[in-house]
């Protein structure tokens, strides 16, 4: 069962064990895992993984590690493709709360999901998506 969807930078610190991934991100994230639950990663975020790696900003094992753990049968991260229904819920994310493209959409799948999103992005977290963190 997906319980969360994770942003990109949480998904990164949580497989890199980075300090910066809040406590209480990490203990959900650890007990959904012990739990065999799923949480979604947006395909846009393999994207962004990519052009954060270009411009010097995560390391390139930051890509590999995220693509390794999707490619688990039984894992627990599990990518979300944006599709039509992704797309009908970015309608609802507010483009003035959250005017970033790829936060919308993984904005936008945590809404569709009905989710929580595990995100530090302050203005996500003051949106009304509802967030861990």
């Amino acid at each position: 069962m997906i319980v969360a969807v994770a942003d990109t930078h949480a998904v990164i610190w949580y497989l890199t064990p980075d300090q910066r991934l809040s406590a209480t991100a990490r203990s959900f994230m650890n007990a959904a895992s012990a739990q065999g639950n799923q949480i979604a990663v947006s395909s846009i975020s393999m994207i962004e993984l990519v052009y954060l790696v270009e411009k010097g900003r995560i390391p390139p094992e930051g890509f590999s590690s995220l693509a390794s753990a999707l490619s688990l049968k039984r894992g627990t991260l599990i990518e979300m493709p944006i599709d039509l229904s992704i797309a009908r819920a970015l309608a609802k994310v507010d483009v003035q709360q959250i005017a970033d493209m790829p936060d919308r959409i993984i904005a936008a799948t945590a809404f569709h999901l009905n989710v929580p999103l595990i995100s530090r992005d302050g203005k996500i977290r003051l949106s009304t998506i509802q967030t861990i963190w």
